[in-house]
């Protein structure tokens, strides 16, 4: 999946889930695929990518890695 946006700052697991989104629009589908299917509530506007991964019993370094594989941010 490649992205179009302009800005190529890899994510990290600190960003807030809405930076992600707002950056990497992309990024929902990445994040439903890993069961994170309330990227759009309320929390995701404060809460950051560990945080959200501890709630959904994720690995956020997990996570991280593969947003930013599938998103082309880094290299596999």
């Amino acid at each position: 999946m490649e992205n179009t946006a302009t800005a190529k700052e890899p994510i990290n697991s600190d960003m807030l889930i809405s930076e992600i989104i707002s950056k990497y629009p992309d990024a929902v589908y990445l994040l439903m695929n890993c069961g994170m299917g309330c990227v759009s509530c309320p929390a995701s506007q404060m809460e950051s990518l560990t945080e959200a991964c501890m709630v959904h019993g994720l690995d956020g370094k997990e996570v991280e890695r593969y947003l930013n594989v599938e998103l082309g941010l880094v290299e596999a």
